[in-house]
């Protein structure tokens, strides 16, 4: 396999304006997820950015972006838009789609994700989940979770269903986090579809490849990325930095 790791970004967040820019102890977040992703080692990393602000800050950092259509309607349209500049011969037939709000994303999230893709055939689309970190994950509806077959080790299982909804029993409920690996000709089956019946009821992107006949793997990862969509969250990524120094 050839990976890519392709960072879609724009400024237009509604929960917190001009996140990609947001100062975390003196780097735009934008910068700090483009050097975890660097630091994988798994493949070229570039940013699809919807706004030129953003461009100009990753060049700045030594980094490569690629400006796209600020009007594509999601961050999966982006990756294909940036993908057919940076790769037009079809040179990387995974593509990592990886979300600009996750300032310190582990490289074992990007590679456990590739391993899935090289170990599974069947897998068109791979991610990752965690164990339920508390009870209020179940019913929380910004906490995605999704339904598995799991494998005997535990340690990854194909995707069955992803919901808002509550779950419940005696089983592990899965935590979904927004980092996908696609085979190439996933993505664009997958981008040229229009959104699915499912997809528009949970709003989940990822039901329309399910709709579409893809299978989605998933790996359990140990260590919870963080994400940021509002200004607490920001708080705790820079309250996090500081522990980093320390």
């Amino acid at each position: 396999m050839n990976p890519i790791v392709i960072i879609p970004a724009r400024l237009a967040a509604t929960r917190l304006p001009n996140k990609p820019l947001a100062d975390i102890e003196g780097l735009p977040m934008i910068v700090r997820v483009l050097r975890q992703a660097q630091a994988a080692g798994i493949g070229p990393v570039a940013v699809a950015a919807g706004d030129s602000e953003i461009v100009r800050v990753v060049e700045a950092a030594g980094g490569r972006a690629v400006l796209t259509d600020p009007d594509l309607p999601s961050g999966s349209d982006r990756l294909v838009a940036a993908l057919g500049e940076l790769d037009p011969d079809g040179r990387h037939d995974v593509i990592i789609n990886l979300q600009g709000d996750m300032p310190f994303v582990e490289a074992s999230a990007l590679t456990d994700c590739a391993a899935l893709l090289a170990r599974e055939p069947g897998c068109d689309v791979a991610t990752i989940v965690e164990a339920e970190t508390s009870p209020a994950v179940r019913t929380n509806p910004d906490m995605v979770k999704a339904v598995l077959a799991m494998q005997p080790d535990g340690r990854s299982g194909r995707a069955l269903y992803f919901t808002r909804s509550a779950l419940y029993g005696d089983a592990p409920v899965w935590h979904h986090h927004g980092i996908y690996a696609y085979r190439r000709e996933a993505l664009l089956r997958f981008t040229a579809a229009p959104p699915s019946p499912l997809e528009k009821r949970e709003k989940l992107e990822q039901l329309r490849a399910m709709e579409l006949g893809m299978t989605i793997w998933a790996a359990v990862v140990d260590a919870t990325p963080i994400s940021v969509d509002n200004p607490a969250d920001l708080e705790r990524a820079r309250a996090f930095a500081r522990s980093l120094k320390g």
